[in-house]
C-alpha cells in the first residue's frame, strides 16, 4: 500500500531551477522534499508527500482532514491489536 501524506511548505530552494526542493514541516518535523511533480507550489501551501516527492497541492482543510483519517485509521488498528 503506498501512503502520501500531507506537510506544509516553509521554504523553497530555487538556486537551481531544475532541481527545485522545499523544506516541508510535518507536525513540526521538517524534511526536504522535490517539489519536481509540483512546480506550481509555494511557501505556506500544504502538498501530498510520497517518498520524498511532492506529488499534489492541497488546501489546509483537506490536509486536515486527510491527517484525521490517518489518526483515525491508526487508532482503529491498534484496537484490532491482540493484548499481548
Amino acid at each position: 500500500m503506498c501512503l502520501a501524506v500531507p506537510g506544509e511548505i516553509v521554504s523553497i530552494d530555487e538556486s537551481d531551477p531544475l532541481i527545485r526542493n522545499a523544506r516541508v514541516s510535518f507536525g513540526g518535523m521538517l524534511k526536504e522534499v522535490s517539489l519536481a511533480m509540483t512546480p506550481e507550489a509555494t511557501a505556506g501551501q500544504y502538498v501530498l508527500v510520497h517518498a520524498g516527492l511532492a506529488i499534489s497541492v492541497v488546501d489546509e482543510d483537506e490536509a486536515a482532514q486527510i491527517l484525521k483519517d490517518l489518526e483515525q485509521i491508526a487508532a482503529l488498528e491498534e484496537a484490532e491489536e491482540p493484548a499481548a
